[in-house]
């Protein structure tokens, strides 16, 4: 005689099925984190070639800025209307484009013989990475559930830092020892690769299946709105403006340091390429750890609050800005170095806490178009501008001095996630 009820057999295959969802989730995860280093290890390779590149070509501080910055400026103004498309024609299938398009860019950059060649193929780099990092967190931040955003979205994101690590380092060596140009094929295969991977892993029924109870279910490629309530939607409140804001000028620190570092120590510390590029890295990897444990540090001390999550984004900045002024200022030797491993600990701690006031404000149809407006902020604000600023400041007044004003700058995302914190306590108050 069978002695199990309907019941019983729902309650045996359910945890089953949670189990497979968050596994999948996981594989998911790993394999976006992936992807999010070939778009930075394509995208920062260039940066350790400077010396190179300025010496083989001719090339002065602002040019060189200039092929760096090409890249997140291209970022920054197509990313929203790309994420839009991808929010309507399907996540995963943009995604695969946009793969497939900056490998073959990175391809182009490794062919290329003139500079005029090398901007239009990191342009080209900038089309493709346009809307990756958007939509992928848009993915993901659906199919975790909510008191894990923090952690999901600032371990995601902290690939950009390890990307950056890698190119810089694998790129510098790969230079020294086989000539440049096979630094960025390199990069392109890895692209390739990854590209082959997620095509045979990823679809969006699977996605859909990998929803957790707490987070609403999207159907992909269904946001369907008119371009003025898509406005409305993305920009829901005075609150998460700060959030697009604030993260973005403190991006603008991350940025020129991640672009300048390797030159920094090649010209003021006498390291060679190699040396520069592997010191350089190893900081940008210190970035990265303290953008994942930022991440899971903010979702423990926050839980479910919003106003806890503002707090934790002034106080990151803030202890980023002091050692970073402390840093710039020693003596140049290990105490410097010591005090900078520090100061970009935080560096990238906004993604963790503002990624997740983004997506609790707004709905999961439009994530991707969401997270596209925080990559717009990011890259026309943080990542093209402090670049390209700096170098022509270094043009005007020498790298040296202007990587040392750069500490100053902390005090306007401070100043932002400490007005959104105010903005978002009127608003709850508003709520009640």
């Amino acid at each position: 005689m069978n002695l199990y009820t309907a019941d019983d057999v729902r309650a045996e295959t359910i945890p089953t099925t949670r189990a497979s969802a968050r596994a999948y989730a996981w594989v998911v995860f790993a394999l976006m984190f992936c992807l999010l280093l070939s778009d930075y290890m394509s995208r920062q390779a260039l940066n350790a070639l400077f010396p190179i590149l300025k010496t083989q070509w001719a090339l002065s501080d602002t040019h060189l800025g200039t092929i760096s910055s090409i890249v997140p400026f291209t970022v920054g103004l197509l990313t929203l209307p790309f994420s839009i498309f991808a929010d309507r024609w399907g996540r995963v299938k943009s995604i695969a484009l946009m793969v497939a398009l900056w490998s073959v860019a990175t391809l182009g950059c490794a062919i290329a013989s003139t500079y005029e060649e090398m901007l239009v193929a990191r342009f080209f780099v900038g089309v493709g990475e346009a809307a990756y990092g958007s939509v992928g967190i848009a993915i993901l931040v659906n199919i975790f559930p909510k008191h894990m955003r923090s952690s999901i979205a600032g371990g995601f994101t902290s690939a950009a830092a390890f990307g950056s690590v890698l190119g810089v380092s694998l790129s510098g060596v790969i230079a020294t020892h086989f000539g440049w140009r096979w630094s960025m094929g390199i990069m392109a295969i890895f692209g390739f690769a990854l590209l082959v991977v997620y095509c045979c892993v990823v679809s969006e029924k699977r996605l859909e299946r990998a929803h957790p109870n707490d987070v609403e279910s999207v159907s992909y490629g269904s946001a369907k709105l008119p371009l003025p309530e898509l406005i409305a939607a993305i920009f829901p409140s005075r609150s998460v403006f700060c959030a697009y804001l604030g993260c973005a000028l403190q991006v603008f620190i991350q940025g020129t340091l991640f672009v300048w570092l390797p030159s920094y120590l090649n010209r003021y510390w006498n390291m060679s390429v190699s040396q520069a590029a592997l010191t350089a890295a190893g900081l940008v990897l210190v970035s990265g750890l303290g953008q994942l444990m930022c991440g899971v540090i903010t979702d423990r001390v926050c839980g479910g609050s919003s106003l806890k999550r503002w707090n934790m984004a002034a106080t990151y900045c803030l202890a980023l800005g002091v050692l970073l002024t402390i840093a710039f200022r020693v003596p140049q030797g290990s105490l410097q170095l010591a005090l900078l491993g520090a100061a970009v600990f935080f560096l990238a701690s906004s993604f963790g806490t503002c990624s997740p006031i983004v997506a609790g404000a707004t709905s999961p149809a439009i994530h991707g178009s969401a997270f596209a407006t925080l990559t717009l902020f990011n890259n026309i604000l943080g990542l093209a501008a402090g670049p390209f600023l700096t170098g022509a400041a270094a043009d005007a007044f020498g790298l040296k001095d202007a990587l040392h004003w750069l500490p100053l700058l902390a005090v306007l995302p401070f100043a932002v996630f400490m007005l959104g914190r105010r903005f978002s306590l009127a608003e709850a108050n508003r709520a009640d």
